[in-house]
Formats: C-alpha cells, structure tokens, sequence
C-alpha cells in the first residue's frame, strides 16, 4: 500500500461474520488522534476467531470483521502518536499498556485499566465509532490482537513457574498448549505431560508440580487444578470458557495447599514484555516454526476455517496478498 494514502480513506478486502464466509470490501478512514492505521501483511486464525464468528459464548455481535493474531507495518499515524510512524513492523494486540493506570505501575499485573479488552465494545474507545464501513454503514471491529503464542508461554514461564526438574502437565494440545510446554521446556521441566480430556488423573506420584489448561472446557479446568499435587501444585487457568460455565471443586483441593491461578495474555505487559518474546525467536531460543502447519491465501479463507473447524493443524498462516 502506497504511503500517499495517508489521510485518506482507503478500500481494503475482509469477510463478514455469522454468515458463510465472504470476501467484502470495506472502507478503511484514517486514524484519528493516537491511533494507527496497518497493512497487515499475515494473520491466521485462533479459536477465539471460532468462538466468536459462532456467537456460543458471549454477546454476538454483527456485522464485525474477525481476526486477530497478526503482522504488519504501519500505514499511516493519526495526530499525537510518537512511538511509532509509517513503514514500522508491528503487532496488534488486544491488550494495552498505557503505563498510567495501577495495573501498569504494579510489577503483578498486565491488565491495562485504559485499554484493556473489551470483545463487547466493537468500536474504538476515543469516540465510540468504528473506522471500517461498507456503503456508509458501520462495521464492528473485534479485539485487535496477536495472543496464542505469549499467552500460553507467559501462563506458564510468568504465572506457573515450574523450577527446574519440576513436572508440568499442560491440558490442551493446541497452539496455545504447546506454546505452554514450550515455556516448560525453557524453564528446565523434566517431565511435560500432555493432557486431553479423556486423560485419567494423575495418581502415581500425588500429582504435577504445575499444571496449565489451555482448552476452555471447565471440566479440563477442574482436573488442571485436581491433578496438581499437595503443599506445593499450582494449576494456571488460560481457556475462555463458556458465557455459564462454573468452576466447582471441593474446598479441601485448597487446604490441601493446592494453588489456582488465572492469566490474561501470559501476564506479559504488551509495550514492556514482548520485545523479549521476539529476542527469544530470534535467538531461537523459542521455536515458532513448528506451530506453522498450513498457509493458504487471503482468498482461501474458508480453507483455513475448515482446517481450524476439522482440528487438522495448529496455526494456518493467511498470506494478506
């Protein structure tokens, strides 16, 4: 994309949600005061995409253009914005940090009171409207971001912790999951145990040292935390369950000195934390290549759903060509 379509609204090709996937070309205005404009080059698809485009959890809503674990360069900047200028490499993520707010001052969390996620919200926060149209009518934005790999690396190396030559138990197979048994692996785990639903729990030796649940089924929340062993287990909660779903132990778990925990995006400040992720690929010390398991073009969309839908690979890379 040129850089002399700075300041002007530009035309751009997405699908539309809820209904069978189509490629619908929308209009892109300018970015406003402290915001930025991307051409995103990649993206692929997670199942929060899944998630949402079937509306089973939370407020549906629609027309919206999904899609959030990307990469781009930045297109053009809106009035005030400092950090970044056109032709940067950049993620978007669904977090933020506006290093203000108690939440980013505090060294224990990651959750922005400024600019934390709000999948309900649908529009920018400034204003309360959209930048993307089709004929003038509005259409919603999703959460923005780029999260399967930090989150489930972060769950384990910031929130579990394992010590080295500590056993770690990840529930759920997928890119989140081994993002997770790739932070064992780094942290010197010498067991890391893959889990699915059917697993039976774990009895030969009282239990894990850390568990990390990464599938969104509460009841794989519930053996995540069960399975950990007493006096010193700690189970960390990553999966987006459902909008009614509860989490049901019994209180000894906990007086047994079994610990449970919660994350949001791997505890990982976005603006701090991630250009240590990326120092971690390129000194490939973390290993991404092997999440990649298909790529299809932008045109091909509905192959890369299938591929999600059918459980056929973890990450399918859209060439946004």
């Amino acid at each position: 994309m040129p850089m002399s379509t700075a300041g002007q609204v530009i035309r751009c090709k997405a699908w539309e949600a809820g209904k069978p996937l189509v490629i619908e070309e929308v209009e892109v205005a300018p970015p406003q005061a402290n915001e930025v404009r991307l051409k995103i080059l990649f993206t692929s698809l997670c199942h929060t995409d899944v998630y949402f485009w079937e509306a089973k959890g939370q407020t549906p809503m629609f027309p919206r253009i999904f899609g959030h674990e990307a990469g781009g360069i930045v297109e053009s900047v809106g009035e005030g914005v400092t950090d970044l200028k056109p032709g940067d490499h950049v993620l978007p993520v669904f977090t933020g940090e506006c290093k203000e707010c108690r939440h980013c001052r505090s060294e224990e969390s990651n959750m922005c009171d400024l600019l934390r996620i709000n999948t309900d919200r649908g529009v920018m926060l400034s204003d309360g409207k959209s930048r993307f149209s089709i004929n003038g009518k509005p259409i919603y934005h999703f959460v923005g971001l780029c999260c399967g790999i930090s989150t489930g690396l972060g769950a384990t190396l910031n929130v579990a912790k394992p010590k080295k030559g500590s056993s770690v138990a990840i529930f759920g197979l997928g890119a989140v999951g081994l993002a997770a048994a790739e932070g064992a692996r780094i942290a010197g785990a010498s067991r890391i145990i893959g889990v699915d639903l059917n697993s039976k729990r774990f009895t030969e030796d009282g239990g894990v040292d850390r568990s990390v649940e990464c599938t969104g089924s509460v009841n794989a929340m519930i053996s995540a935390f069960e399975c950990v062993h007493d006096g010193w287990g700690v189970a960390v909660l990553v999966g987006v369950p459902n909008r009614d779903d509860a989490f049901k132990t019994h209180p000894m778990n906990v007086l047994n000195e079994k610990t449970l925990k919660g994350t949001f995006f791997g505890n990982y400040k976005p603006r701090s934390d991630l250009p240590s992720v990326v120092e971690k690929y390129m000194k490939k010390e973390l290993e991404l290549e092997k999440f990649i398991t298909h790529e299809v073009p932008f045109s091909e969309i509905n192959k890369a759903f299938e591929y999600m839908l059918n459980g056929d690979g973890l990450r399918c890379v859209i060439r946004m060509d």
